[in-house]
């Protein structure tokens, strides 16, 4: 029986916990569970009592399990925390301290979660790369971010960018212009039904973003035949190396890691992207990311816990604070 630590990642797909210990000769996480509906967001942001609602059974099913009996430390890495943690940060480290009897608890985006996962607490540039897309950097002294601003304003090089620039050269086509692709139409047209009814398949979707990551696979496909797939892949990893050269700090070898699901793309987009972060960060080194998000929560709970946490703290990326009371039972 002993007291530990929670590890939380709440993202787009759900959330994931894991309960892990620093007692004794094993550090590290000892058992995890994993919930696929993800926190909502509302007016307020994202939703505390909807995290909490999700996260105390969690908690309790695996203090069960591992003979956890308290929480000294509690890290959640969130997805949209730095634009959408104002309620988060005020409601959250009150009720894991009533609920769980938490001492220190600390706030994440989850790029910073990506980040610590990929590289530890190195200096250096992770771009976290999937439907959407987020870069981050630190020293060691301050963090640094770019991108992120979503479909449609940004996240340039994503897979919903890779996706859309695909669907905008497959109407290209349709229509008779310039830069339009047969190949990318025909897979369109397979995929979503005929061209002229592609806007109402797209437009009035919630999971907009999600739709158009879901034709960028397509475009990976059709790179190594058709210039207009392959230079829209070399454009996005234009972009995923610009996002990386604007956080990477500027003195030294940083490590450069690039994470989230665009990766399975393979050849047709990697090939391009080692190009092109070799032309624009000579200095660096290309980094293979030693885990994700849910191991950059635990590596930063970890730390918090030994006294040993070594990256910035910031309001919007990283913020750790101590509430009132201590590790207490998690039993209901």
């Amino acid at each position: 029986m002993s007291t530990g630590f929670l590890a939380v990642d709440s993202g787009g797909s759900g959330l994931r916990a894991v309960v892990g210990t620093t007692d004794g000769d094993g550090h590290g996480p000892l058992a995890r569970r994993d919930s696929p509906e993800p926190v909502r967001t509302g007016p307020r942001g994202i939703d505390p009592g909807h995290l909490m609602g999700q996260l105390l059974p969690m908690a309790r099913a695996l203090s069960d399990e591992t003979g956890v009996t308290g929480f000294g430390t509690v890290v959640v890495g969130a997805a949209g925390l730095a634009t959408l943690g104002d309620a988060l940060r005020a409601e959250l480290p009150g009720a894991l301290a009533r609920e769980l009897g938490v001492r220190t608890v600390a706030l994440a985006a989850d790029a910073v979660t990506a980040y610590v996962g990929a590289l530890g607490p190195r200096a250096g540039a992770v771009v976290a790369a999937g439907t959407g897309l987020i870069a981050v950097g630190t020293d060691l002294t301050r963090w640094r971010r770019a991108d992120g601003w979503g479909h449609l304003l940004g996240d340039c090089g994503s897979g919903a960018w890779i996706g859309r620039a695909g669907l905008e050269a497959a109407l290209r086509r349709h229509d008779g212009r310039e830069g339009g692709s047969a190949p990318l139409l025909a897979r369109a047209e397979e995929r979503f039904g005929p061209a002229a009814g592609l806007p109402g398949q797209v437009y009035p979707r919630a999971d907009r973003p999600a739709v158009l990551g879901s034709f960028a696979p397509e475009v990976a496909a059709c790179a190594a035949d058709d210039p207009v797939a392959a230079g829209i892949l070399r454009a996005a990893a234009r972009h995923l190396a610009d996002s990386a050269a604007a956080v990477c700090p500027a003195g030294g070898e940083p490590r450069v890691a690039v994470t989230g699901g665009l990766l399975r793309m393979g050849d047709p987009l990697l090939v391009p992207l080692s190009e092109e972060l070799a032309k624009r960060l000579p200095r660096a080194r290309w980094t293979v990311a030693e885990g994700g998000p849910l191991d950059g929560a635990v590596r930063i709970a970890t730390g918090l816990a030994t006294g040993s946490l070594a990256l910035p703290s910031d309001e919007r990326m990283l913020w750790v604070t101590t509430v009132p009371g201590g590790p207490g039972p998690v039993g209901p």
